[in-house]
């Protein structure tokens, strides 16, 4: 048998979510919309799937075109199949968001898009289901952050214990109390303390820390949690 019988073709597309991080805000990457309908709207970015790749090939591909990344944070979230998200054609779209650090990866974006990078409490509104999409994404990791330490892969090698509770803030859009974040990342054994200090924003400075990579990889089904009730 060639096709289906009495079946109607539907697109499949793939969309992906970059959330970066600069030491300072958590942001989103989105693009301008280069093809109808809603040309030059902010958009994620995104794709239809080739015929020879499956959705994670598709994904990878799509994040490679625009920041230049391969091995990074990249997991699927979910898929949207509304008949009418797309007024073109039925689409189903099926979306991952990535982590990223900003300052290390800023320079390998991909000039041929307009692209940038938003704060995510200041994200412009997008097109089709889009604010839906990040507003998923945005649940995701705040449950996932609370129950593994996926945070670290959007700070870079060496981070203060202020702009690592400063990212947790961010994500969970609330104070932290800084004695007990201490604590706990204290005890989790994933930070290993530097000789030297970011002197930036005082004179005093705040000591450098790296994460314990073989620690992370091996804590990642088992971390402390941060937040006692995580919410999905």
């Amino acid at each position: 048998m060639a096709k289906y019988i009495n079946q109607t073709p539907v697109l499949v597309a793939v969309d992906c979510i970059i959330f970066g991080y600069d030491g300072n805000e958590l942001k989103l990457l989105v693009i301008k919309r280069a093809i109808e309908p809603v040309k030059d709207k902010w958009s994620l970015m995104g794709g239809f799937i080739g015929n020879d790749e499956d959705l994670d090939g598709a994904a990878k591909r799509i994040l490679l075109e625009l920041t230049g990344l391969h091995d990074v944070y990249l997991e699927q979230l979910n898929a949207y199949g509304s008949p009418d998200r797309d007024p073109i054609e039925r689409t189903i779209s099926v979306v991952y968001f990535a982590l990223i650090d900003i300052n290390k990866y800023s320079a390998q974006i991909n000039d041929q898009y307009h692209a940038e990078w938003f704060k995510v409490t200041d994200v412009p509104e997008l097109i089709f289901d889009h604010n839906e999409m990040v507003k998923a994404a945005m649940d995701k990791i705040r449950y996932q952050a609370a129950l593994h330490p996926i945070l670290f892969e959007l700070l870079p090698k060496k981070f203060t214990i202020p702009q690592l509770q400063n990212l947790y803030e961010q994500v969970y859009d609330s104070p932290i109390d800084n004695r007990n974040f201490i604590r706990k990342i204290t005890a989790s054994g994933l930070l290993i303390k530097q000789t030297e200090k970011d002197k930036s924003s005082s004179r005093r400075g705040a000591f450098y820390f790296k994460l314990d990579r073989q620690k992370h990889k091996a804590q990642f089904q088992s971390f402390l949690n941060f937040i006692s009730k995580p919410k999905l």
